[in-house]
């Protein structure tokens, strides 16, 4: 799930990766950080999530690793193709 809340040329934007079972740990990766992993926090009712301050006018790829083994894209986002055959997740802020 993304919420993207926009103020002049910054855009506040939260993660929220909802659990289909009893993942321990979810880490986002995207390209606003040359791809390295972030430990998503998780809130009581056991989704994940996590709040970047992205510049806007600009195009984000991320990707969800779950447990620290399982790709995952959102739902919620649209899907580019990537340079190693499959897609990742992409929002434009």
């Amino acid at each position: 799930m993304l919420k993207v809340k926009k103020n002049a040329d910054k855009a506040w934007v939260t993660f929220t990766y909802v659990p289909a079972n009893e993942e321990k740990t979810v880490e986002i990766t995207g390209s606003w950080s040359d791809w390295s992993k972030e430990k998503m926090k998780q809130k009581k009712n056991g989704d994940f999530y996590i709040t970047k301050i992205l510049p806007v006018g600009q195009i984000y790829e991320f990707k969800y690793l779950i447990d620290g083994s399982i790709w995952e894209n959102e739902a919620d986002a649209l899907e580019v193709q990537n340079s190693f055959g499959s897609a990742n997740s992409a929002i434009e802020v």
